[in-house]
């Protein structure tokens, strides 16, 4: 028997189809094991020996490949032609030879698409395991290890409310950091265009003033509306003649075929898919058969695919628009480990694949491709100039005309801002030449004020990493997945917003760490990186290098006191924290006390802005309230009125965790958050606060009170000790008996967790089980998400995400669960009879105590046994 090992199981289903008799193929469900998430796992003072540990959901499968192994003639490891496979294939190569039970025979095997034909034809031609590209993985992985767990401790005790930070994380946060400071430092200009709407011919155009009194216009030149009405009035007196109709022809050629990057920039423009979505889809279609590999850097098509590809351009289109050779692109990628086959459809011939999300990005992937084998549009862009009889004004029109349209018939790449497209040169121009009067229908001023750098969305964000070299496409989607879930940043209408923590974080590692956050360091590492990957470079020496200096830093910083620390960002962030004021008062001046002055803390949450003058005064404010609340206003204390049962003064507030409301004062005064969701805070809203807990009234069944309040998780009632959540604020002071009973209810059908949901919609449906069919979802549960076949629950694991969970992974999860719970009512039974089978003497001292209180006298001898004790006690150290 062949073993053949593969990362998931419908790959393995199909590939054990194609193989035949004598085959065995077996999923390995992604990577089995990796570095224990503690100190020590990586150890530089020992020539970076690693010690690995296998996934606690992956010894089912580890266990069933063990036992095919042994049972095996050759051991086929067949996992995905990247770094990432190569890597998989080694670990599972170890992991046998250390269980002895490597077959004699093993071999790799690598194919870029799930055919049978080349499946078939990789297996015919195998290879060693290349260790080269497993040197890369190792360097890889022990060189974020060793940024993350040397640099994390010192964030955690230097830095409070810090999370963690990774080597290449951490510089594409500083990408959206950098972003958010200049949009807060650009200056808005006001600027004025001027332009006619003219008609020649039946056809409208429109032409703008490019010369006015003898001065060529740029962009700004019209800075105000005085000097714009003026030119204005001068193209409405003055009458336009046709100069010069200038016509240029223009060709556009396809872009190529996708690469990891291309493709999730462009499913982000155009289907609004998130990096980890695209990659979960395309991995999808990857296994099904449909799409060649979609890891590459690579931009080039097999040969057999540029002649599908033309063939099916022959059929579908008329000779024009199959060029007389075949396309050839060159890749730019460095790293020649990753250059393979660009993404493609595995067969031309069929222009969908699927449903729903699967469907439309096969359709985008069909497209490029088969658009990167056609023949050039051919365009032509007309600029017509008009002038008046003093020479001193000029309008101009353009426009362009698509004469053949070659490969845009089928495809035409998006673009990552509408301001790119140069929509005056889109329109079609009436046919002039010199000395024609076009007629004039009216002349507008419009008022145009600039733009800041827009904040980068998920595709422009890939686009500049890739530019810049730092970390490489395969990885991309997993780094902004991480600074997500670690709300370093937001996403609001698909665009990067930097948090307080996040922008705290890069001004910590700018100040401290700045070599290491350094766009050339990190793209020079990743050059190093697929240095070694190339065989140019010893790991283990690039590894030295950046040790070398690392460490001492990190040690030098954690010396440092967390004041010192502090009291440097407040010098670093002063310009953001403290802006200058516009009436030149000094901007650190408690704006309560008036006496003490503002300066950046420490605290257990996180940092925040506090008031020399302190215990006198307690003025704080939050670390993200420096642009907004440079005058103090909104963070000074405001009497809202007075609270009509007891005459004390109600106080809006804000403190270091947000705002509140107070009522009354010392340790007796009753104090309320106020919700993000209140549109404007008055009296009213605020003694309604004070007043929560609401009380609804008696449960019909129970008896007892329901009550409406809000708590740390949001608002939510609450019934003899089981909770149900509520949508907003209003819903406190609005529900009323009947609607509270049936949420009550709806959340205790879906498990009764505190703060539970009201319903039990799943999170996601993550689809439909490979072998039972079954559908699974992902759902919230008390401890956490976790997947569900409706059978079975597995927990989720900490290191997936719902985003990045797939179907593969979740049926593992379950699989696991049920191989490893035992069965239902009777098996519970003979497991706790099973010690009393055996010799008493050595179990009954680690009996439980019901065991105990049945045989008090047979266990009194067998106390006095230390030596059967001893070698049990250390067995486990062995």
């Amino acid at each position: 028997m062949q073993l053949v090992i593969v990362e998931s199981p419908a790959k393995a289903k199909t590939i054990e189809k194609y193989l035949g008799p004598g085959f065995k193929v077996l999923a390995s469900y992604g990577h089995v094991r990796d570095l224990p998430p503690k100190d020590g796992s990586v150890r530089p003072d020992d020539a970076f020996a690693m010690d690995w540990e296998i996934y606690g959901d992956k010894a089912a499968r580890i266990k069933a490949i063990t036992d095919a192994a042994k049972t095996a003639d050759r051991l086929i490891l067949a996992t995905d032609p990247d770094r990432e496979g190569e890597a998989i294939s080694w670990h599972v190569r170890e992991l046998l030879a250390k269980r002895k039970a490597l077959p004699k025979d093993v071999q790799r095997v690598t194919f870029n698409a799930i055919t049978k034909a080349t499946v078939l034809a990789a297996m015919a031609a195998p290879r060693a395991l290349d260790q080269d590209l497993i040197d890369a993985y190792l360097a890889r992985r022990a060189l974020d290890y060793l940024f993350g767990f040397t640099l994390s401790p010192v964030l955690w005790r230097k830095l409070p409310g810090a999370k963690s930070a990774g080597r290449v994380q951490s510089v594409a946060l500083r990408l959206i950091v950098e972003r958010e400071r200049e949009i807060e430092a650009f200056k808005t200009q006001e600027y004025w265009s001027v332009a006619a709407k003219l008609e020649h011919a039946g056809t409208g155009f429109t032409a703008r003033l490019v010369r006015f009194e003898g001065n060529k216009l740029d962009r700004l030149s019209l800075g105000d509306e005085g000097v714009a009405q003026r030119a204005r009035a001068t193209v409405e007196a003055a009458t336009f003649r046709v100069d010069s109709v200038e016509t240029k022809p223009m060709r556009r050629n396809p872009q190529p075929p996708f690469t990891t990057s291309t493709l999730q920039q462009e499913a982000a423009r155009k289907l609004g898919f998130s990096t980890s979505h695209t990659m979960r889809v395309a991995q999808t279609l990857y296994e099904a058969g449909a799409i060649t590999y979609m890891r590459t850097d690579g931009v080039q098509m097999d040969s057999s695919a540029i002649s599908d590809a033309r063939r099916v351009i022959s059929s579908r289109y008329d000779g024009h628009y199959l060029p007389e050779k075949p396309r050839i692109y060159e890749t730019k990628a460095k790293n020649a480990q990753e250059a393979h086959e660009a993404i493609r459809p595995v067969d031309f011939s069929r222009t969908t694949h699927g449903s729903g999300d699967e469907a439309r990005l096969y359709d985008l992937i069909w497209k490029r491709a088969l658009a990167s084998q056609m023949a050039s549009a051919a365009l032509e862009r007309t600029t017509v100039s008009l002038g008046e009889g003093t020479g001193k004004h000029e309008l101009r029109a353009t426009g362009q005309v698509v004469r053949f349209p070659g490969f845009l018939a089928v495809y035409e790449e998006g673009r990552d801002q509408k301001a790119d497209a140069d929509d005056e040169d889109s329109g079609i121009l009436p046919a002039m030449a010199a000395g024609d009067l076009p007629k004039k229908h009216g002349v507008e001023a419009i008022q145009h004020f600039t733009q800041p750098p827009p904040r980068y969305a998920e595709a422009s964000l890939v686009k500049r990493l890739e530019e810049l070299g730092i970390g490489r496409p395969s990885t991309y989607a997993a780094t902004i997945q991480v600074i997500k879930d670690r709300n370093y940043v937001r996403l609001e209408k698909n665009r990067f917003f930097a948090e307080e923590s996040g922008r705290l974080l890069t001004a910590f590692l700018e100040r401290f760490f700045d070599r290491y956050v350094a766009y050339q360091f990190t793209a020079g590492m990743e050059e190093e990186l697929d240095d070694v990957s190339g065989g140019r470079a010893a790991w283990k020496d690039v590894l030295a290098a950046f040790w070398r200096d690392f460490k001492p830093k990190s040690d030098e910083v954690m010396e440092r006191k967390p004041s010192e620390v502090t009291a440097e960002l407040d010098v670093f962030l002063s310009d953001y924290l403290f802006p200058p004021r516009e009436d030149g008062t000094d901007p650190r001046v408690c704006p309560k006390c008036a006496v003490g002055r503002l300066s950046l803390r420490g605290g257990r949450y996180g940092a925040f802005v506090a008031c020399s003058n302190y215990p006198e005064c307690k003025y704080t404010r939050k670390f993200a309230q420096g642009q907004d609340n440079a005058e103090g206003g909104a963070s000074e204390d405001a009497v809202l009125g007075q609270d009509p049962v007891t005459g004390q003064d109600v106080v809006r507030r804000s403190g270091r965790f947000g705002p509140y409301v107070q009522l009354g004062d010392g340790k007796e005064a009753k104090r309320a958050s106020i919700p993000k969701d209140i549109p404007e805070l008055d009296l009213d809203w605020a003694l309604k606060l004070l007043s929560l807990p609401r009380e609804i009234g008696m449960h019909p069944e129970s008896g007892k009170p329901i009550t409406a309040s809000i708590g740390r998780y949001g608002p939510y009632l609450a019934h003899d000790g089981k909770y149900g959540r509520l949508r907003n604020t209003a819903e406190v002071f609005e529900t009323g008996m009947n609607a509270a009973v049936v949420r009550l209810a709806e959340a205790a059908a879906g498990g009764g967790a505190r703060g539970g949901r009201t319903a039990t919609e799943p999170l996601k449906v993550v689809g439909a089980h490979p072998v039972s069919g079954l559908e699974v979802r992902l759902m919230a549960g008390r401890y956490g998400a976790y997947v569900t076949d409706g059978t079975t629950n597995a927990t989720l694991p900490k290191d997936k995400t719902a985003d990045t969970l797939t179907i593969d992974e979740a049926a593992a999860l379950i699989d696991a669960r049920a191989a490893a719970a035992p069965a239902k009512g009777k098996k519970k039974a003979p497991a706790k009879k099973a010690p009393a089978k055996k010799a008493p003497a050595k179990k009954d001292a680690g009996a439980g105590a019901a065991t105990a209180a049945k045989k008090p006298v047979a266990k009194k001898p067998t106390a006095k046994k230390p030596a059967a004790k001893k070698p049990a006690a250390k067995k486990p150290a062995t």
